[in-house]
């Protein structure tokens, strides 16, 4: 069982590519191929609005139990292991809920939620600092939120215009 939590919470391994690629600066890089892994999921998750919510509610209770499980039995010791990438998922199925799934929607969510991620603003620093599973995944989450009102907005500016 822990092999499978350990998979899950490393993108099935992914994050350990960047160590192997640039092994003089470890961990870079596993958050960007952890939210990369997410993109060709979005073309398979559910549409509906109600199906989405339940999609990802699920996504997130799974994704803070991986990462508990993953740091009481696995090597992803320390607060927020950057090996630990489910929670960047999480954060990027975030980031596109409920925007159109077409390339430039899903390429801006990915770069807004890369930088958001990466520069950390309020709220999501809060969620930074807690030094648990729940921050560890809702950091991400926050960051996904934030992302998602920017596109949301941007959605609704470009009908607008139409």
């Amino acid at each position: 069982m822990q092999k499978i939590i350990n998979a899950l919470a490393s993108g099935f391994y992914i994050s350990y590519l960047p160590a192997l690629v640039i092994p003089f600066k470890k961990n870079t890089g596993a958050g960007f191929l952890g939210t990369l892994l997410a993109v060709p999921f979005v073309f398979i998750l559910p549409t509906d609005f109600i199906l989405y919510l339940v999609f990802l509610l699920a996504f997130w209770v799974l994704s803070v139990w991986v990462c508990k499980r993953a740091k009481l039995g696995g090597n992803f010791h320390g607060h927020d292991n950057p090996r630990i990438v489910i929670d960047e998922m999480a954060g990027y199925f975030t980031a596109v809920m409920f925007l159109p799934r077409t390339w430039p929607y899903l390429l801006a969510a990915f770069v807004l939620f890369r930088t958001v991620d990466t520069l950390k603003p309020w709220p999501v620093k809060n969620f930074d600092k807690m030094e648990n599973p729940f921050g560890v995944v809702f950091d991400d989450v926050a960051g996904g939120l934030l992302v998602n009102i920017v596109l949301q907005l941007s959605v609704i500016c470009a009908n607008a215009m139409r």
